[in-house]
Order: C-alpha cells, then structure tokens, then sequence
C-alpha cells in the first residue's frame, strides 16, 4: 500500500517548489519576499536557508522589472520561477506578459521560446479589499502565446509546476489565496502531473457543474447538497483556462444536457461567457435548458466581509442556479 503524507495546499506548493529546484540547476526563483521573509504567504519558506540568494531571489518592488527580468533569463536557457503576490499586481507587468512573454516565439519564427512560469495568488474571500482580491486569470486567458494554469486541489498544487516549466511558452500558474491552508493527504510518491485536459471531480447525470480553482470546492459542496433534493450534479475541474479542454466540458453537457459554469471573475466579457458560448457552438441541441453563470458581482471587491460574501460566488448561488435549471427542462 503506498505511503500518503498529510500536507496543506501551501505546502504542495512549496514541495513542488523544492522539486524543481533541485532536478533542473537551471530553475531558480524570484519575487518580492520570496526569500528572507519565506513568501508573502508563506510558500517559499525554508527555500533561502537552503538553496542559497543565487537561485531564491529577493527583488524590488517592480513587477515589471523582475517579469521582465525573467523573460530574459528564460530567453538564455534559464528556468526562471517568477511570483508575483497577487494578480491585480501583475498589471504592473502587463506589457512584459503580453508585448514580450507571450508574443516573442511567434514573432521570431520559433526560435526564441520563453520558458517562463509566472505563479500569483488570485482570489478572494480573505477580506484583503480590492486592490488584493480579484479574479482576473480569465483577462490572461484571452492571450495567445500563454499558457494559464488553476490547480484546484492538492495533487495539481504539487504536480503542475514541473509539467508548466518543460513548456516551450510562458506558463501561468494562478493559486487561489483561500486554498493555501486546505489540508489533505497526497501519497508520498507524487510528483508531476499532466496540465492538458480538466478533470471530472465528481459524477453526476442532471447537470454539469464547471468550474476551476477556488470555486471548485463550493461547487462540489453544493453538489453534495443538490443530491439531497435528488440531483446529481457533475463537477468538472477546468485546471486549465488556455487553451481549454472543450472535449471534457461537451462530453458532460452531452450527458447531462445542462450546465451551470461558476467563475470568480466579473460576469462581462469572463471566461464564463466564453465557456458558454463553446457550448452553445458545439452542443446547442444538446441543452435541455439555458445555461446559468454565477460570477462575482460587477464591482470592486469589497473589504467589509458581509460584502465580500454577497459579492463573489457562494454555495447558496451555485444551488439556487441549478434547481433554475433543472426547473427550466421540466
């Protein structure tokens, strides 16, 4: 019987950290308090002390100059891990992300590859307010040239790192911040994982749940509670947003024949509403009833905690959603 060693997300995180640094000499890590100071969520603890200022790089307060720095060193044979502490941060970098990361393989013809990995925190629900808390992987996801990764459970947390940094392309690897203190076990011998296709969290044949990261526990909650009320709902786990994994999502529309997509993102141009409209596309006559979004309401995250609950998903709007559609095909 294999081993299984009890971890937190956090921990996942930093096990697949310390992996890396050790199989490849060419992987290092940079960001702001990523060494001294062990991480702004604690992640890197421990990495300093033990593989030295060299590959655990603390940097200054720039976005765009630490990103930009990265890209460079993937651009000479480095593996560059660059963290940025939270994504509303990452706009600092935005025109290193989108004008170079993602755009220089293209406009060199493939000879120029940038094997980046970017990790930031995203989310909300920690009362961090709204220049700390919004949910904007579905913006990067519009990209073309990135990669955008959401590992929602402890063996992507620990898996996906090693798999993101053999990509050619710039990988993205958004952690939602209320998942670093979810605890579990992983079997001892875990390692990386594959990052192409979602994955069915649960089986059910009334309705398809699909979600990714942060959502997706409160998705699985409420299938626990529907089933109580006689409907099975199917929970799908994106894992990744670009490019998504169309044939898992139709297959369980196919099935179910009604969807409900969950999205911590603002509702208006969301990855929501591209997930929507590729079932539309490809599976219309399939759907016995319209399709319901439940996304984060359309304004800045609030700080109060009363109106962080009522703005972003909960498991009572994922419920109330799904009897709508079940209510809808009769």
């Amino acid at each position: 019987m294999n081993a299984v060693l009890k971890t937190t997300y956090r921990e996942a995180v930093r096990a697949a950290l310390r992996e890396a640094l050790l199989r490849d000499e060419r992987v290092f890590l940079m960001g702001e308090d990523v060494g001294r100071y062990g991480g702004c969520f604690a992640v890197s603890l421990g990495l300093l002390e033990e593989f030295g200022p060299e590959r655990i790089r603390d940097t200054p307060l720039s976005e765009s100059a630490f990103v930009g720095a990265g890209i460079g060193a993937a651009m000479n044979g480095m593996r560059p891990i660059v963290e940025i502490m939270t994504v509303n941060f990452s706009l600092l970098a935005l025109d290193q992300i989108l004008n170079n990361a993602a755009t220089l393989l293209h406009m060199s013809g493939g000879q120029v590859p940038v094997p980046l990995v970017v990790r930031m925190t995203t989310g909300a629900g920690r009362q961090l307010a709204a220049q700390h808390s919004h949910s904007l992987e579905g913006w990067y996801a519009h990209i073309p040239g990135l990669r955008i990764l959401a590992p929602a459970t402890l063996e992507d947390a620990r898996g996906m790192l090693w798999t993101a940094l053999q990509d050619p392309d710039p990988v993205l690897i958004f952690e939602h911040g209320s998942l670093y203190n979810v605890a579990g076990e992983l079997p001892a011998d875990t390692g990386a994982v594959g990052i192409d296709r979602a994955a069915v969290r649960r089986a059910g044949g009334d309705v398809s749940l699909i979600t990714y990261g942060g959502t997706l526990a409160k998705a699985l909650d409420a299938a626990g509670e529907l089933s109580g009320d006689g409907i099975e709902a199917e929970v799908i786990d994106l894992r990744s947003l670009r490019p998504l994994d169309d044939a898992t999502v139709i297959d369980s529309v196919r099935r179910t024949h009604r969807a409900v997509v969950v999205d911590e993102g603002w509702r208006s141009g969301s990855l929501s509403a591209e997930i929507t409209t590729r079932i539309v596309e490809q599976a219309f006559y399939d759907l016995d009833a319209p399709i319901e979004r439940v996304c984060t309401a359309e304004v800045p995250i609030p700080y109060a905690r009363h109106l962080e609950e009522a703005a972003i998903p909960q498991v009572a709007d994922i419920v109330d959603a799904v009897h709508r559609v079940v209510g809808a095909g009769g």
